[in-house]
């Protein structure tokens, strides 16, 4: 099949749109943010007001362009490499936060790795628990730390955890993905509940196909891209802007009265999913 015979819509492109401050003077740690979607979500909080701890692994390129961005803004950033599967580490994030920026009133726990593409009988056991002690012990860890920051400061405050469709849809070859999604959407839950007394809101965003660096071989290949998008209803993948602008609301007072709540931004893939079986 050629790439012609492929239909798919275009991609749009971000729409100017007003500051209008709804996070301003709130500091926001952002996992992650080295690129994507965490990149994308930086730089949408500074423009509405918000600093930012960036956090990344491995790519401190991108980590300073963050932060360039951020400050573009007019806001304050600070940069922070953590591995987050480290306890210790994600201590000393929320610790340098707090010196630096002040105490953090939102927290998006971004940061993940893909699956191996290894089906369970030949995936080696270290692979297993990589997968989710980056996707599920690292948010942990970040939710124990900002949960402590904010009751310390009387309360208050936002918890956005970034799961995805495959909380809900699983692929072979994707076992640890899948499993950490599902179980992050439950912390989610959970953490709903435990934390409505001190009026700390907690959600998820679960995307679908979005364009970033997970997605590299659909940015660099347009037929990848048309053949990959061809079981989205809109015939397109998201944008990391389009994320970013969900979970700006979700940050903000706007969302004061959701908690507990799966967003999901997917162009329809999940309500196309068994379609002409």
């Amino acid at each position: 099949m050629s790439q012609d015979d492929l239909k798919t819509t275009p991609l749009p492109e971000p729409q100017n749109h007003p500051k209008t401050g709804r996070l301003e003077g709130k500091v926001a740690v952002i996992t992650g943010s080295d690129s994507g979607m965490g990149q994308a979500m930086a730089v949408e909080f500074a423009r509405e007001g918000a600093d930012v701890a960036v956090t990344y692994l491995h790519d401190q390129q991108g980590a300073d362009k963050t932060r360039q961005e951020v400050e573009a803004q007019g806001r304050r950033a600070i940069v922070v490499q953590i591995d987050q599967r480290d306890e210790q580490q994600v201590a000393q994030l929320f610790q340098r936060t707090r010196q630096e920026l002040g105490t953090p009133f939102i927290l998006v726990n971004d940061a993940g790795v893909d699956s191996t593409g290894k089906q369970v009988a030949e995936m080696p056991p270290e692979d297993w628990e990589n997968e989710l002690r980056t996707n599920v012990f690292g948010p942990f860890y970040c939710c124990q730390h900002f949960i402590r920051a904010r009751r310390e400061a009387g309360g208050r405050g936002k918890i956005i955890n970034i799961t995805s469709v495959h909380q809900e849809i699983p692929r072979a070859g994707a076992a640890g993905y899948d499993s950490a999604k599902g179980a992050l959407r439950n912390l989610t839950r959970t953490l709903a509940l435990e934390l409505a007394p001190d009026l700390i809101n907690v959600n998820n965003i679960a995307p679908g196909m979005v364009l970033t660096p997970f997605n590299q071989p659909a940015k660099d290949d347009p037929e990848v891209y048309a053949k990959q998008v061809q079981s989205i209803p809109f015939k397109r993948a998201a944008q990391p802007w389009e994320i970013a602008r969900l979970a700006v609301y979700l940050a903000s007072s706007d969302a004061d009265y959701a908690t507990g709540q799966t967003f999901v931004l997917d162009g329809g893939l999940m309500m196309n999913t068994g379609q002409g079986a």
